[in-house]
């Protein structure tokens, strides 16, 4: 980044009004704490960031500034009134922020911190709540409540896809990321949409050849496709044309997302469309016009949140009477497809040589967490914390896995599945976390670690431990 004056960066820090610092090229350099509190969660402001792609209503006015204009102030739904005043040549703009609604910039701060912090804790009740009602199957395969423990299970499941949506609007999901091929990822979900529309809503794939390929988390750009769907639906009140078109298009000039080849795709259906004065409100949480049928407000947030973590942008168009178009643009992979991932290994019926050590702070979970993997036939050895697992490692412990939460008081699990990586360099390591602002922003996989969300199944657990385990037993079984 070509960086401002190092007096207009002092200046910046000192203001107690919200502000930010924009480089000639309309990235981020510095964002002041009034800034990133008056947010909250409605965008996250780092360094580096392309300003126009957290506001991108704003585009126009970003340019202006940075040309050297002064341009009119922009309303920025769920954010506020932004103002752009320019520092002259070469010397980029500054960003300043007003007017947030009464209440909007308080309810943001609170999804944000539901989105961390808390996200964690509900998932860590929900694994133990999945624990014990899949433990409890084990042992009593016969039970005569298993009607309730099915119950059980599917609220714990309900849950567990709120969280999802409130981690995917706060843009702090880990991504297991795959190439697609985009037509076959649509018609494979187009397969399944007849049941879901209804036979009175005609669905028309225009999928154009030849298909582009992007790189995305399977289950998130499902996800994507099933809220613009059931969207368009609800606003066709059940009958009508619902269009899914893919596409692609070059980016040159545009602040918003950085110049090169897009594929797109359309979702358009010949409701009544959306009014004029809704229009700008429809990417903010818990907006909605479908209360009365039990809307959350957060369909639209989550889309737009997993667009942006994918590098990409949303685009609506609609007038009353004609319908509305939601847009995708994401960038495209220029290599091959990924071939489908290989169906689950079995769990080893010898058991590994060494105990798996299972680390979490939170005891009720750890216990049943310990539960099923010894249902499973591994040996456990549990921990509290960070500094108890590391401590047992120096001693001399010598596990065939670590089995690690991420987010703990002290010590937490990156910073231990590394320390002891240092102590045994081939042990494997399962980091276990619904949320951690640490695991988005590290490459799991350059590092080694497998990753687990939570809530997890006692299912789910003993593959996921099997699967980081088996190739290093694959390893060994050559060695020898």
């Amino acid at each position: 980044m070509t960086r401002p004056p190092p007096t207009a960066e002092a200046l910046v820090s000192a203001l107690p009004h919200p502000a930010a610092l924009l480089d000639i090229g309309g990235r981020v350099v510095l964002a002041n704490a009034a800034m990133r509190g008056a947010l909250g969660g409605a965008v996250l402001i780092r360094p580096g960031e392309v300003a126009a792609r957290l506001f991108p209503t704003a585009e126009g006015a970003i340019r202006a500034a940075l040309g050297g204009q002064a341009p009119a102030p922009v309303e920025v739904a769920a954010v506020g009134l932004l103002r752009l005043l320019p520092l002259g040549a070469g010397s980029g703009a500054l960003l300043l922020l007003e007017g947030v609604a009464p209440g909007q910039g308080a309810r943001l701060e609170i999804l944000g911190r539901l989105a961390g912090g808390i996200a964690h804790d509900f998932n860590n009740l929900l694994s133990v709540i999945l624990g014990a009602a899949g433990s409890l199957r084990h042992v009593a395969p016969g039970l005569a409540a298993a009607t309730e423990l099915e119950a059980i299970e599917a609220a714990a499941e309900r849950g567990s896809a709120l969280v999802r949506q409130l981690l995917a609007f706060a843009r702090q999901q880990v991504m297991a990321p795959r190439v697609l091929d985009l037509n076959d990822s649509i018609r494979a979900m187009a397969v399944m949409l007849p049941r879901l529309l209804g036979a009175r809503i005609e669905l028309i794939l225009d999928l154009e050849e030849p298909s582009r390929r992007i790189r995305v988390d399977p289950s998130q750009w499902d996800q994507v496709l099933l809220n613009l769907v059931v969207n368009a639906r609800d606003a066709m009140k059940g009958e009508g044309r619902l269009r899914i078109a893919t596409g692609r298009r070059l980016v040159l000039d545009s602040l918003a997302l950085p110049a090169g080849r897009y594929a797109m795709v359309e979702v358009t259906d010949n409701g009544p469309g959306i009014a004029a004065e809704l229009l700008p409100h429809i990417f903010e949480p818990f907006f909605t016009t479908k209360l009365e049928a039990g809307g959350t407000g957060l369909g639209l947030a989550t889309v737009q949140g997993i667009i942006g973590q994918l590098g990409g942008q949303m685009e609506v168009e609609s007038r009353p009477g004609q319908g509305t178009t939601f847009r995708i643009l994401l960038p495209r992979h220029e290599g091959p497809a990924d071939a489908p991932p290989a169906p689950p290994r079995p769990i080893p019926v010898a058991v590994p040589v060494g105990p798996v050590l299972l680390v979490d702070d939170e005891p009720s979970l750890l216990r049943v967490a310990a539960l099923c993997l010894q249902q499973a036939g591994f040996e456990v050895v549990q921990a509290l914390d960070g500094e108890e697992a590391l401590e047992r490692l120096e001693e001399g412990l010598k596990p065939c896995l670590i089995a690690t939460d991420v987010a703990m008081p002290g010590m937490d699990g990156l910073t231990l599945a590394r320390a002891a990586r240092r102590l045994i360099p081939d042990v494997p390591v399962l980091l276990l976390s619904g949320y951690s602002a640490a695991i988005v922003d590290s490459d799991l996989a350059q590092e080694g670690f497998r990753f687990l969300a939570k809530p997890y199944t006692p299912d789910t657990l003993k593959m996921a431990v099997a699967g980081a385990f088996l190739p290093l037993a694959t390893r060994r079984d050559l060695e020898h």
